[in-house]
């Protein structure tokens, strides 16, 4: 926290984020940088309508805070976005079939629960006029908590239609479409959240 006091002080950064944080995290974090005359911004969390463990502890600090989310992995890896299908070998190519591009972070939604639950939301969104990367993205960035969502493309056609999720409000029947779909399978036990934390940050 001092070394970041100083990045800022230094005028190098003139606000300051942090990762995957605890809402204890934050709340301290929080307090020591305005003793040290600065402000932390925004957290940077995994975030998704299939992992919403943030909503429950972290969001409300957050808020409290004036603390906002810069999320990760609006696509849940790439799982919301439909093409891995139930029962049927993974798509060549994938991210869940290399190692190197972190399959390893997807290997828990590649289960037929999980991903019958996905195919749902596909007349979802075709009824909203969206692609499902489009829907999934637009309901991440439906928080109010939310300011950014990251994505990420291995070609320039999924760049092209995530951007096309920029601007989109969801109205509340789609939002609750999403959420009955999703809600055998979605994980928002807040616990996990300390999962995914360090239990200390280093001095």
């Amino acid at each position: 926290m001092q070394a970041f006091a100083d990045i800022v002080r230094q005028g190098k950064a003139l606000y300051i984020g942090v990762s995957e944080w605890t809402a204890e995290q934050l709340r301290e974090g929080h307090a020591l940088a305005k003793q040290l005359g600065f402000q932390l911004v925004s957290n940077q969390p995994q975030y998704s309508a299939l992992w919403r463990v943030i909503e429950g502890k972290v969001v409300p600090t957050s808020e409290e805070l004036g603390i906002s989310q810069i999320v990760w992995s609006p696509m849940a890896q790439g799982v919301l976005s439909g093409k891995y299908l139930p029962g049927k070998a993974l798509p060549e190519g994938s991210r869940a079939t290399d190692d190197k591009s972190g399959a390893h972070f997807i290997k828990g939604f590649l289960n037929d629960e999980v991903l019958t639950a996905v195919q749902k939301l596909r007349p979802i969104a075709e009824e909203a006029g969206l692609t499902l990367p489009q829907l999934a993205i637009a309901w991440v960035l439906q928080n109010p908590n939310v300011s950014a969502a990251l994505v990420g493309a291995s070609r320039p056609e999924q760049l092209e239609d995530s951007v096309g999720a920029s601007g989109v409000v969801l109205d509340a029947a789609v939002k609750t479409a999403v959420d009955e779909a999703l809600a055998p399978v979605a994980v928002t036990d807040p616990e996990e959240t300390y999962k995914v934390s360090p239990k200390g940050r280093p001095a």
